[in-house]
């Protein structure tokens, strides 16, 4: 059966913002694309497109990011829904954002369908965006590091075994500030004697400096402390 409306519909569509943390340079990005049509053709956006009639948000935001930048990402989460009614010069289009991070060493970029590049961008100095994506990047920025205070997200961007050192280096990078070693050493401590953080006897010999203990990251343990109601602190 058909049916009509006595109002006209709005078009909705899905954007993803992607963080990249850069171990190397100590940075943390953001990856957007040049739009190679129009409107706001040649500025930087985020990436992302118009739902199909027969998929859900995540499959269009996956689809979306995949046919933009080539870039697969393991864990995406829905941030918010973006509907000021003149954020789209098209009409009336109500978008869907999503965020996740990566980092940008294991990942391939390719820019294809109606984007002319696909690029990292630091994340501290982007450069004019198109639509309202500022201010989807701040939200997502905002909602990351309130993340942080609470869930491991910096333990899914590290390799399989690490240092404490350099799991403190991916804290002070995604949260913009140093952080204070003997604090951070406490804070992490509990996760430590609840085998959240496995010592694997193994140690890294770093350029300059004495051997460091390696651990690894026990996603079951955490799950059991998550479901008692604990917090990944620091």
């Amino acid at each position: 059966m058909a049916y009509t409306y006595d109002f006209p519909k709005a078009d909705l569509t899905t954007d993803a913002v992607v963080f990249g943390l850069d171990l190397d340079a100590g940075r943390l990005q953001v990856l957007l694309v040049e739009r190679g049509v129009d409107p706001f053709r040649g500025a930087w956006a985020l990436p992302g497109g118009f739902i199909r009639q027969d998929e859900d948000l995540e499959a269009c935001v996956r689809r979306e990011l995949h046919e933009e930048t080539g870039v697969e990402v393991a864990w995406l989460e829905q941030l918010y829904t973006f509907g000021a009614v003149a954020r789209d010069p098209r009409g009336r289009v109500v978008t869907v954002a999503y965020w996740g991070i990566v980092r940008p060493d294991q990942v391939r970029l390719r820019a294809a369908t109606d984007a002319a590049a696909a690029a990292f961008h630091d994340a501290e100095a982007l450069p004019p965006l198109a639509f309202d994506h500022a201010d989807i990047v701040a939200s997502a920025l905002q909602r990351l590091r309130g993340k942080l205070r609470w869930q491991p997200v910096g333990l899914w961007l590290l390799d399989e075994v690490f240092t404490l050192v350099e799991l403190e280096r991916v804290y002070a990078i995604l949260l913009g500030q140093p952080m204070d070693r003997g604090n951070f050493r406490k804070k992490i401590r509990p996760q430590v004697e609840a085998g959240v953080l496995v010592p694997t006897g193994q140690q890294r010999k770093p350029p300059a400096g004495r051997p460091a203990a390696l651990y690894r990251f026990d996603e079951a343990a955490w799950q059991r402390r998550e479901a008692e109601g604990a917090a990944f602190e620091v």
